[in-house]
């Protein structure tokens, strides 16, 4: 079920919870995949990467054939499993329609959307809030485009690794791939955006906030 608003459980804390009606987390979904593609449009544009999954999917679709929407979506296939153990069918589910929406979102912006000029800073940080909103609106709709983020929380739970520490080396193994591949100081803008991203999750993201099963 999701959390009423923090309003609502100060005055009554024994208010029973609603869930969101169907047209609500559609429309949830559908303004979450336009931000968080809308920010990759702004990294694609200036040459960065970020975090997880997404870092992953745009460092494979610089070195291969396939597109940011493509690989994305293939890269989260294996972790739909966990997801089903871990969170149940009804989040597994809205995360594959969420993951496929965001995937065909990002390859089409570009059809809507044109972007001639952009300061690369700006591009980092206003991709990175993009993102991360786009990523919370998900989150508040028992949804998510994250791989990497359940597989942390199956490893947390199976092995007693820490969820932050596997993140955090993630995204470490991907900025020192993008080395190969990037110059640095798109690694440094790189850098910032991830930090956007993961600062506004955190600082927004917290545990009761929202509840996914």
């Amino acid at each position: 079920m999701t959390a009423v608003t923090r309003g609502d459980e100060m005055a009554n804390p024994s208010a029973p919870k609603k869930n969101h009606s169907l047209i609500e987390d559609f429309l949830a979904y559908v303004c979450g995949g336009l931000m968080i593609a809308m920010g990759v449009l702004l990294f694609e544009k200036v040459g960065i990467i970020t975090g997880g999954a997404a870092g992953m999917a745009l460092i494979l679709s610089k070195v291969s054939p396939f597109s940011f929407g493509m690989s994305f979506f293939l890269i989260n296939l294996p972790f739909y499993a966990l997801a089903w153990m871990k969170m149940g069918a009804r989040f597994t589910i809205n995360s594959f329609f969420s993951v496929a929406l965001v995937s065909v979102l990002s390859d089409y912006l570009h059809l809507f959307v044109e972007v001639n000029s952009i300061d690369p800073l700006f591009a980092s940080v206003m991709g990175g809030f993009l993102i991360a909103m786009g990523v919370l609106a998900f989150f508040r709709h028992r949804s998510s485009v994250g791989g990497v983020g359940i597989m942390a929380v199956f490893l947390q739970e199976r092995y007693g690794i820490r969820a932050g520490k596997f993140q955090m080396g993630v995204d470490l193994s991907i900025l020192v791939t993008a080395f190969f591949i990037m110059p640095v100081n798109l690694i440094f803008l790189s850098i910032v955006g991830a930090i956007v991203v993961n600062l506004l999750l955190t600082l927004n993201h917290k545990p009761g906030r929202y509840q996914i099963t």
